[in-house]
């Protein structure tokens, strides 16, 4: 099995390549996945048969002003893979849901953005349903690791150089860490068919506000910075977030089998990471 890792350089990318050492690892430098034409005869020329789409454009306020440039990498990139006649693994997002539930959305929630990144994103997914034969769509929330920019690593550095920080606490969701996510994509490939093809969700199990998930990041960092909370109206962003948007994980859980670890244990091994690190 040949497997073609795209965006191979963030988070996670870098999580997958551990778990899969032979594949294929590109980023935008090697690949252009919004020129058909490179797409078609890199698959072809390195006999790909599987593809994990990490590549995303993921700057969710500057989308608001560059759709074109959002649409083609998040948009016109998964079109382009999955007319490759390979598997597909898409990673999609939260961000397709309006954030109005009042519980856990589930795969068959009607999605409808409130953001270019959402929308872009949404596209995607539409794109590889129709053109490949095997696919896992997989949304996924508030990834972190223990690479790239993320939510845990600014905390942890705001939480060395201030006395105190504000976050917003009327958005709710659920952090995902980067490595577990990869496990499960590990997981899944073997055992993706035309008959389980589809739309998945996973994060890590419980819910939480950005506010709380910055006082946990502090208090498993053993940092006094104090967190204070505020709200969305008072820290403005060109794009809007979805208010609630936890993601019920309950049907890649059943076909996949796959065991998902709740949101505390997967923040501390991940911090545990970051410290071993950075010894």
């Amino acid at each position: 099995m040949n497997i073609l890792i795209t965006g191979a350089k963030g988070q996670l990318g870098t999580e997958i390549a551990k778990l899969i050492p032979n594949a294929i690892l590109t980023s935008h430098q090697d690949l252009d996945i919004t020129n058909f034409d490179s797409v078609r005869d890199f698959t072809k020329k390195n006999h790909i048969n599987t593809i994990v789409n990490c590549a995303a454009y993921t700057a969710v306020d500057a989308a608001e002003d560059d759709y074109l440039t959002a649409k083609q990498i998040n948009s016109i990139g998964p079109q382009n893979l999955a007319n490759t006649c390979c598997k597909i693994v898409q990673i999609s997002t939260d961000y397709v849901f309006d954030g109005c539930a009042k519980k856990p959305y589930n795969t068959e929630a009607y999605p409808e953005p409130c953001s270019i990144y959402g929308w872009t994103k949404l596209l995607g997914e539409r794109a590889v349903m129709k053109n490949a034969t095997e696919y896992a769509i997989i949304r996924t929330s508030w990834l972190y690791s223990p690479f790239g920019k993320n939510f845990v690593k600014t905390m942890r550095n705001l939480g060395t150089t201030r006395e105190s920080i504000n976050v917003v606490d009327d958005q709710i969701g659920s952090p995902t860490y980067a490595a577990d996510l990869a496990g499960a994509i590990a997981e899944i490939i073997p055992q993706m068919n035309t008959s389980n093809r589809g739309v998945y969700h996973y994060c890590n199990t419980g819910q939480c506000s950005w506010y709380d998930f910055a006082c946990e990041i502090m208090a498993k960092s053993g940092l006094k910075c104090k967190v204070l909370p505020t709200t969305s109206t008072e820290y403005k962003t060109k794009a809007i977030r979805p208010k609630y948007s936890v993601l019920d994980t309950t049907k890649i859980q059943n076909v996949f089998g796959i065991k998902i670890d709740n949101w505390q244990n997967a923040l501390a091994r991940c911090i545990n990471e970051i410290e071993s690190q950075q010894k």
